[in-house]
């Protein structure tokens, strides 16, 4: 069983940075990479960032491209999203997610509790 715990989380100033981390465990080599996705009230949850464990290759959604990077660490199995320049509209509940490097949330077969991100104006 994977089990994948968010940090880092807070409240910040626009303009501000934070960097998430997801750490997993139970990973099996099953699985192909790891996704961030978030979700702001009243709406669905949208992916921001994808990496493949082999590779390290990033794909990041042209929504936050430029602002958040994604890396992975696998001797760690800690994935993290740093986010720079930071908006309001960038408030959400970001979730990690174990098992593809795909944007449809229906095909991750792991996802974290959620951290809440809150950027202030």
């Amino acid at each position: 069983q994977v089990q994948l715990v968010e940090s880092g989380g807070g409240l910040v100033q626009a303009g501000g940075s934070l960097r998430l981390s997801c750490a997993a465990s139970g990973r099996t080599f099953s699985s192909s990479g790891m996704g961030w996705f978030r979700q702001a009230p009243g709406k669905e949850r949208e992916v921001v960032a994808a990496i493949s464990w082999s590779s390290g290759r990033p794909f990041v959604s042209d929504a936050v491209k430029g602002r958040l990077t994604i890396a992975r660490d696998n001797g760690k199995n800690t994935v993290t999203l740093q986010m720079n320049s930071l908006k309001p509209e960038d408030t959400a509940v970001y979730y990690c997610a174990d098992g593809c490097t795909c944007w449809a949330a229906g095909n991750y077969n792991y996802w974290g509790q959620g951290t809440q991100v809150t950027v202030s104006s």
